[in-house]
């Protein structure tokens, strides 16, 4: 059971970029520089003061894979593999299929790149299959873990982090031949954002994509079948209304998209494990935190939202 979180969390997180209506905090995340936007979705930057015996019980459910960097915090995750347990370090998380279990100890200081489906296998040729519900060394995206962290504690603000990020995945780009995503997966991810109810059959017809290609390219890319994709996608946006981390003005559109209460009740329970209504009373910070910033990423992408633009839910800052 998730107990409240320590009130240290707003304050530590108020001065970086505010809190939401309902007051919870929110990270500093931003879209990337213009010349990365192939291949990174959202870059991040959260700070968290809590007590050395505070542990915070959690989880999130991404939608592409992140390469996480924690500089100080001890966590643990439940993955496919097993429970991993960390303090320092950096590592490539993929996207998740349902809630992944994170638990938190203390204080700690996250950053991160999310990457835009498709460009692991741009870039170094993986198979996101491969890497769902799991975690790999940082190495898998070529950057030594060991630099990456040295780096990055150079920084003094969340932005200078953010730009040490971005410049690392420059020299990664470069040396990797600026290869870019799959055309077919750029359309699907849009489709993803603006509407996860569509025929897949229908999305391959206007497309002129082969339904079979469509569904190997996105197996490959995303690492699930286009229905389990948008379904997720589905989940995700009223995850995040219901969080209080989305559009108010898309909440009714949002819950027309499920059939009936039972049916919203039933993807809840396999994606979140917990009902809609568990979902809101339990605190979860760190799920808010990642809802945050993918609803921030899809209404800019979806042009309800300009980059850099106060967000509908932010408070204060």
């Amino acid at each position: 059971m998730l107990k409240k979180s320590h009130p240290g969390i707003d304050r530590a997180l108020e001065p970086l970029y505010g809190v939401t209506r309902d007051g919870q905090p929110l990270s500093y995340n931003r879209a990337p520089a213009s010349d990365l936007a192939p291949w990174i979705a959202r870059l991040y930057a959260a700070v968290v003061v809590a007590p050395a015996d505070h542990r915070l019980e959690c989880g999130l459910l991404n939608d592409t894979s992140v390469l996480r960097i924690q500089l100080k915090g001890n966590w643990e995750a439940l993955t496919a593999d097993g429970i991993i347990k960390q303090a320092r370090s950096a590592l490539l998380f993929g996207p998740q299929t349902r809630a992944m279990p994170i638990a938190v100890t203390g204080s700690f200081v996250s950053m991160g790149i999310a990457f835009r489906p498709g460009s692991g296998n741009a870039l170094m040729g993986l198979k996101m299959i491969d890497y769902v519900d799991r975690i790999a060394p940082c190495e898998t995206i070529g950057l030594s873990g060991q630099a990456t962290l040295e780096a990055l504690e150079a920084g003094t603000s969340p932005e200078a982090w953010l730009q040490t990020l971005e410049n690392l995945m420059r020299v990664e780009v470069t040396r990797n031949g600026y290869v870019k995503p799959d055309p077919i997966t750029v359309m699907f991810e849009a489709l993803a954002f603006t509407n996860p109810n569509a025929s897949i059959a229908e999305f391959a017809r206007e497309f002129g994509v082969d339904l079979r290609k469509l569904e190997r390219t996105v197996h490959r890319d995303f690492g699930m079948a286009p229905k389990q994709v948008l379904r997720r996608a589905r989940a995700l946006d009223m995850a995040s209304h219901l969080r209080g981390v989305a559009d108010e003005q898309e909440g009714a559109e949002l819950a027309l998209r499920y059939y009936d209460q039972s049916h919203l009740i039933h993807e809840f329970m396999d994606l979140f494990g917990m009902s809609p209504s568990q979902f809101i009373a339990r605190p979860q910070p760190l799920m808010t935190l990642a809802l945050e910033s993918r609803q921030a990423r899809r209404l800019e992408a979806i042009d309800r939202l300009d980059p850099g633009a106060r967000r509908p839910w932010q408070h204060g800052r």
